[in-house]
């Protein structure tokens, strides 16, 4: 059985801005498809608008709320919603200026620095 807590993941920053947490990856378990990370935006931040030629992404709201925009297309998002990004689809997410916006992301294939690209 693999477990790990998210106090023993160690924060950093992703190629498009966000702090996350991994806690399962191929380095952290032998995950061959997938990869779990906590992201966490502050008030009023966001990622920078990009997109991932492989990975298939599922955003889910832990706290806090935001915009997310899709292929153009702009949502609100707070607790409890999941976002499905498809490969290829350009993305951001911000958080709204009252509070920091935390959530978790799945990525299928695992989450590579190599597979996120800039317009």
């Amino acid at each position: 059985m693999q477990l790990r807590n998210l106090d023993d993941a160690e924060p950093f920053t992703t190629a498009d801005g966000s702090t996350i947490r991994e806690l399962l990856n191929v380095i952290h378990a032998p995950t061959r498809n997938q990869s779990l990370a906590e992201a966490s935006l502050p008030a009023g931040g966001s990622t920078q608008r990009h997109y991932h030629a492989e990975a298939e992404e599922i955003y889910f709201i832990l706290t806090g709320s935001g915009g997310m925009e899709l292929a153009g297309e702009i949502r609100p998002v707070g607790p409890g919603d999941a976002v499905l990004i498809p490969p290829g689809a350009r993305h951001t997410i911000r958080a709204d200026v009252a509070s920091e916006l935390r959530f978790l992301c799945c990525c299928a294939p695992p989450y590579r620095h190599e597979d996120t690209f800039f317009d």
